[in-house]
């Protein structure tokens, strides 16, 4: 069992910097998968970033590829998404997902879901 909590959402300006960040509790934190995910006002849930258990594999969807970076920090059962250059078509409440489920090779859900951390990107 793993419990997530979200931290560090806010209101940024568009172009601006912003770090979410994740905190995980459990023991087998550092054998899963771990992403984050985005969920915007009428929208669809939808796939954002992931890092493998171990770091060194990361995805991300085309629209934020070059912008946000995930990271995870296994001895401090923590993960991480740098957002860089924001869009307003960034906001949304940011959930962090762990022990990801794959269709094929890409993240499609978790077994494990924070509450969410809610960014607001201004023009």
């Amino acid at each position: 069992q793993v419990q997530l909590v979200e931290s560090g959402g806010g209101s940024v300006q568009a172009g601006g910097s912003l770090r979410v960040s994740c905190a995980a509790s459990g023991r087998s934190f550092s054998n899963y998968d771990m992403g984050w995910f985005r969920q915007a006002p009428g929208k669809e849930r939808e796939f954002v970033a992931a890092i493998n258990w171990n770091g060194r594999v990361t995805y991300y969807v085309d629209f934020v590829k070059g912008r946000f970076t995930i990271s995870r920090d296994n001895a401090k059962n923590m993960v991480y998404l740098q957002m860089d250059s924001v869009k307003p078509t960034d906001t949304a409440v940011y959930y962090c997902a762990g022990d990801l489920r794959y269709s094929g090779s890409w993240p499609r859900t978790a077994e494990y879901w924070g509450q969410g951390t809610q960014v607001t990107v201004s023009s």
